[in-house]
């Protein structure tokens, strides 16, 4: 038993490191293209590109219908189960509904692309602009069939070349066009993109030799509305949380003015990339795991320990650094303006290290496919996120965003624990508690010290609780799972 649950932490930690190290290259070229979007095309190039990407977003979260996720679930299923007509048959299916999804994706882009140029742009110069981007729409919707196959099947290091080729490529390709055309490489360089990384993921996905069956659409719609059931509920709680908030920009941009909707946007972009390696992993590689085996409710109980446990270790010194980096991090990514935010991203970060645990919590139910309680979770947390941020915001402006959303996880946290208890029997030993309380304190302490007048005691403080929080930490992983020895043999492996 000991065995198996030193393997377990060990293989959450693998994943995490990973995925980590992924999500952590991706954001460096993102800075890169960031800075050379801005040498090159000013203030007005990085606006259009917003614009366009979250419009992008919108339509392709709608054309995927949640199969990106669901899809994922029946894999990782059948692929536990090592039944490998099953796996064609799922694969097969999910390719069929992805291909027509893609298709409506596209074409709903082109018959809508005027009404999309006046809501984006507030008029219809970018009709034939919208025309275009239909292409890549298509693409990425294809891209998130591919990356479904490679979770569900846990081609977790195909997965990690993939995104790592598809950012670097997307980076090289994008730098000559934007530099010797300009403003107008935007919806080309777009599309060539979401081609260039579809490539990657199909080339990968190929690289599994699973085979194909041919279904028709009547028969792939009999053998997989589960899963199309439970994409459509995914997608739907998708477009609430986008709706919420976009809900919350409208609010923030009339209360406080476009700058604020500004520095708003910069404070959560910062802390979702910050601490992103952990939950990046999470939905990776642990949500698969999870779905696998939904049905053995004790293997699920020690599942949720073992990624709990794993990711309130982790985000613990990430949470402890980000105090002592953050001014520095704020000047670098956008500049000495934005330092308003430091209230709202210190704040805000301070959740992270109850959402680590409430998201390791929250996958139960998704992992189980139960749609009902998905969506009314869904609902009741949006509304409460929504009324709780505009609250804070309203009262004690940008700091009062990041009071409610540290607020918000409590509440998030302290109610999934009560919903999986009551639903699936789910609970944490005290063991567990003890572990994140001091957690939680050498959070606390950290953030603490931010209030110290003197810059000498402040950051000598935050240093001192920075280094408690990462022996804390290795200490804890040590008794885990031999953390000493498994860095030994990384090494002895190398050399």
């Amino acid at each position: 038993m000991a065995e198996k649950e030193q393997f377990s932490y060990t293989h959450i930690l693998k994943a995490t490191s990973l995925f980590g190290g992924v999500q952590v290259f991706k954001i460096l070229i993102s800075i890169i293209r960031v800075k050379i979007v801005a040498i090159l095309l000013g203030g007005v190039g990085m606006g259009i590109i917003g614009l366009f990407n979250s419009t992008i977003q919108v339509v392709s979260e709608i054309a995927k219908l949640g199969l990106d996720t669901s899809a994922v679930k029946e894999l990782a299923h059948v692929h536990a189960s090592k039944d490998e007509k099953a796996i064609v048959e799922t694969v097969s299916i999910l390719q069929k509904f992805i291909a027509i999804t893609a298709i409506i994706g596209a074409v709903f882009t082109i018959i809508f692309s005027a009404l999309l140029s006046q809501l984006t742009f507030g008029n219809t110069d970018y009709t034939f602009e919208f025309i275009w981007l239909a292409i890549a729409i298509f693409f990425m919707q294809l891209t998130n069939g591919k990356i479904a196959v490679l979770q569900g099947t846990q081609a977790l290091k195909k997965l990690a070349v993939a995104n790592v080729l598809g950012s670097t490529v997307g980076l090289i390709v994008s730098v000559p066009l934007y530099y010797i055309y300009g403003i107008e490489a935007i919806v080309p360089t777009i599309i060539i993109t979401a081609v260039v990384i579809f490539l990657f993921f199909w080339y990968f996905v190929n690289t599994l030799k699973i085979q194909r069956i041919s279904l028709g659409v009547k028969e792939a719609y009999h053998k997989g509305k589960d899963m199309l059931h439970l994409g459509l509920v995914l997608s739907v709680t998708g477009i609430i949380t986008l709706s919420a908030t976009y809900a919350l920009q409208i609010y923030i941009r009339y209360i406080g003015g476009l700058d604020e909707v500004g520095y708003y946007t910069a404070g959560f972009l910062i802390i979702n990339a910050y601490v992103g390696m952990v939950f990046n992993a999470m939905g990776t590689d642990y949500f698969p795991r999870l779905s696998a085996i939904h049905t053995d409710n004790a293997k699920v109980q020690i599942a949720v320990r073992n990624q709990a446990t794993i990711a309130i270790l982790l985000i613990t010194p990430i949470i402890t650094t980000f105090f002592i980096a953050a001014p520095l991090v704020v000047k670098i990514l956008y500049s000495k303006e934005f330092l308003v935010i430091l209230g709202l991203i210190s704040w805000g970060v301070l959740g992270m290290a109850f959402k680590a645990v409430s998201w390791s919590v929250g996958y139960v139910i998704l992992a189980k496919g139960d749609s009902r309680i998905f969506v009314k979770t869904s609902i009741c947390f949006n509304i409460l996120m929504l009324g709780m941020n505009a609250t804070g915001y309203y009262f004690y402006g940008l700091t009062g965003l990041g009071i409610s959303v540290l607020m918000y996880y409590i509440i998030h946290f302290v109610s999934l624990l009560i919903i999986t208890k009551i639903f699936y029997g789910l609970q944490f030993q005290n063991s567990f508690y003890k572990l994140f309380i001091q957690c939680v304190l050498l959070s606390g302490m950290a953030f603490a010290c931010t209030f110290i007048e003197s810059n000498y005691l402040k950051y000598g403080g935050m240093i001192v609780v920075m280094l408690l929080s990462y022996i804390f930490t290795y200490s804890q992983l040590q008794k885990k799972m031999n953390i000493k020895q498994l860095i030994k043999n990384k090494l002895s492996k190398r050399s």
